[in-house]
């Protein structure tokens, strides 16, 4: 975040399009648009956007209380789910000018249009308005990673030694990803081989890929990255439940939990008939495998939901969040 100086000097300039004040907490939704403004960077600054919280539009104390209990209602703003994507924020409470007050500093985005509720916010000098369409094509123009898939996108304010498990990269990663013969051959250091396999940015910061697959924390910044698995004993919801689990973690360990979880709630009958006694499945393992791990590769991580495994008595039902990919719909589903 910056430094005092640097947030008194803001304060004295006054409200700009990269600065605003605000006397209240009432109001969270104007916080949420300040934010996606400031994220648009629509004039471009590529620099941070800050929001000050208990000053008034003259820069003076609004006599408001900064406690812990608020400071987390800011904080919980980034992944309420309401801004999409995510931002790229940092709160914390500063004494400025002698003035106790709540500071959110908001980076741009890389990649915009970012939305609140649907509805795209800009910064049009001191004051807050919704994009124009010309403005919302201007915000998409300049991504700085539009024609890169989700998953190569960086995620702001990670960091490779705090939040990724570098060891499981080393010991399970690599060696899955990289032939023993190129291994060998390899005196490339961790972080240049972190940018080899599009892990990392050429900066250093990782990239959707390295947090799902070896970050500490996944769920910190992808909330529904986790599968909800629940067996019912009806063939419709109920309160009798046979098994049910959350699974979170790396993706890699969320699959192997998934495939024990599958495999205990497989049944599997006798067949008598012919001369040798056969067991037989309730479902194939392979089949049902291939088709949670599809639920889980194509997905939306900018969702809030898990991939959901309900099982019936009677059927297992798969649900992901995300919608058909280009221009596949329901009635053209299946066709060549």
């Amino acid at each position: 975040m910056l430094r005092d100086d640097e947030l008194v000097e803001l304060i004295r300039r006054g409200e700009s399009d990269r600065v605003e004040f605000t006397e209240s907490t009432t109001d969270l939704d104007k916080v949420r648009q300040a934010i996606c403004a400031f994220a648009n960077d629509l004039p471009d600054h590529r620099q941070p956007g800050v929001f000050f919280m208990g000053l008034k539009d003259d820069g003076s104390s609004a006599g408001l209380t900064i406690d812990d209990k608020l400071l987390q209602r800011l904080g919980g703003l980034r992944n309420d789910g309401k801004i999409l994507p995510f931002p790229a924020m940092e709160v914390d409470k500063r004494l400025l000018n002698g003035i106790d007050v709540a500071v959110i500093q908001v980076e741009p985005s890389d990649n915009p249009p970012v939305k609140v509720d649907g509805r795209c916010w800009i910064r049009v000098g001191p004051r807050r308005a919704q994009a124009t369409a010309g403005e919302e094509r201007r915000l998409t123009e300049k991504r700085a990673w539009g024609n890169l898939p989700y998953d190569a996108h960086p995620v702001p304010l990670s960091s490779i030694e705090r939040d990724l498990d570098l060891m499981k990269f080393s010991n399970e990663y690599l060696p899955a990803a990289v032939s023993p013969e190129v291994l060998r051959e390899n005196d490339r250091q961790l972080i240049e081989q972190l940018q080899a396999l599009r892990l990392t940015t050429p900066d250093g910061i990782p990239t959707a890929t390295a947090l799902l697959m070896l970050g500490r924390d996944p769920r910190y910044w992808f909330p529904g990255a986790y599968i909800q698995f629940v067996r019912f004993a009806e063939n419709e919801l109920s309160n009798t439940t046979l098994d049910q689990a959350e699974l979170s973690g790396p993706l890699p360990e969320q699959l192997r939990a998934l495939d024990l979880l599958l495999k205990r709630n497989i049944g599997t009958a006798l067949d008598l008939r012919g001369t040798t006694h056969a067991e037989k499945p309730d479902y194939p393992f392979d089949a049902l495998r291939e088709l949670v791990r599809n639920a889980v590769i194509h997905r939306t991580y900018e969702s809030y939901t898990p991939v959901r495994v309900t099982w019936f008595a009677d059927r297992v039902e798969i649900r992901n969040p995300g919608s058909v990919y280009g221009d596949v719909t329901k009635e053209n589903f299946g066709q060549p």
